[in-house]
């Protein structure tokens, strides 16, 4: 299942794919900025001669073609920072950049992703097919995997796999079910309008402040009292803008959200729900209502072959007490637009080490990843496309 050379290469690596991941951590760029990324990217795969392209405005496809003829497995790793600022300060390799910062592991997946292609690129002519290697930007925007796939990146592909670093796993435990591992991440936006006026006589007027309250507490029940309980499901209000003074009633009011969930129509019914309780509220207190509901990243549904394949080859790569069965989560990943196009999986990989403080929620100032866990993601990227090719 796994090839020794693959192993023995990234073993090699560990300090040039450690020494990479920090160069990435301390100049983070944010989404659709990845300009100096997709450059140190580019100028790497130069350096091993694997062909390549840039997408615009950000991004790299690149192909790894094998000596045999055989099938075409993308393998993923996403680029972009978060608009945190980093909070560890001590670190050597800390960000550089003010209200910027890799709080997500993205740097971790980029640098484990050119490490797997230089082991793979050493053992192209046993290679039954090609690799294609897919260097996303704007992830964290949800929009990223959608400009690659638009710009040719699944053309020809018949599997893809992809890998997260993880700081709620312990490190090096690798994690990939069958079924729903991401939700669905949607947005909405509810304006309501009443009748502003002044504070000391609300009989003439319609308050937003009470129309929007009277909404909040009200939308939960879309989830706890109009869906099936075996269909999980989150809705929150993030967001709520209403009044400009203390003693003004409020006209408008601006309500912001997301909507998380697994199951396409469950999906749905809340995006008709919002609308239908915007509308029944503001009529209550004779005010209007305004929904806009914006469909974000689709749920990931891993392909049970796939998955499976995955966890074979940990299992031969790292030994059987390193899966881990980690549950799905509500956060979103569109990793899920390339399954729209082929079936694959995608993966977690542990870094979560309470003796190295890494057990810090992602998008967290705090965050940061155990290293030692590099070397497992990036040989699970090669081995995996070195497994699918000779199935």
């Amino acid at each position: 299942m796994i090839h020794a050379k693959i192993k023995e290469a990234i073993q090699t690596y560990s300090d040039e794919l450690t020494q990479l991941r920090r160069r990435l951590h301390s100049e983070p760029e944010v989404s659709w900025e990845e300009f100096k990324t997709t450059q140190f990217v580019c100028e790497y795969l130069d350096q091993l001669g694997i062909t390549y392209r840039k997408t615009e405005p950000t991004g790299v496809i690149a192909e790894i073609q094998g000596g045999r003829p055989g099938k075409t497995v993308a393998l993923r790793g996403d680029m972009d920072a978060l608009q945190v600022e980093e909070l560890n300060r001590d670190l050597e390799y800390a960000s550089k950049e003010d209200g910027k910062m890799h709080a997500c592991g993205h740097d971790a997946h980029t640098a484990m992703l050119l490490i797997a292609a230089k082991a793979l690129n050493e053992i192209k002519e046993e290679l039954p097919g090609n690799v294609r290697l897919l260097f996303q930007p704007a992830e964290e925007v949800a929009e990223g995997a959608k400009a690659l796939v638009k710009q040719g990146a699944m053309e020809g592909v018949d599997n893809v796999f992809g890998i997260h670093i993880w700081s709620q796993m312990p490190t090096h435990k690798v994690s990939c079910t069958p079924g729903p591992s991401f939700a669905s991440a949607d947005l909405f936006k509810v304006t309501f309008k009443g009748r502003g006026g002044h504070g000391a006589m609300p009989h003439a007027c319609i308050d937003a402040a009470i129309v929007a309250s009277s909404f909040v507490m009200n939308v939960q029940t879309v989830v706890s009292r109009t869906i099936d309980a075996q269909h999980p499901a989150v809705l929150t209000i993030g967001k709520m803008v209403v009044g400009t003074r203390f003693n003004v009633i409020a006209e408008n009011a601006v309500i912001e959200g997301t909507v998380r969930c697994f199951n396409p129509e469950t999906r749905n019914h809340i995006e008709v729900q919002l609308q239908h309780y915007a509308d029944q509220v503001a009529a209550m207190y004779g005010a209007t209502a305004k929904v806009e509901y914006i469909h974000g990243t689709k749920a990931v549904i891993n392909d049970e072959y796939s998955a499976n394949l995955v966890c074979n080859v940990a299992a031969d790569a790292f030994g059987d007490d390193m899966i881990y069965n980690e549950k799905p989560t509500m956060g979103g990943e569109d990793f899920s637009e390339y399954l729209e196009h082929a079936p694959g999986s995608f993966a977690l990989v542990g870094s979560g080490n309470p003796d190295k403080d890494t057990e810090w929620a992602h998008h967290h100032g705090k965050f940061n990843i155990d290293e030692d866990a590099l070397t497992t993601g990036a040989e699970l990227y090669a081995q995996y496309a070195w497994a699918y090719l000779n199935q």
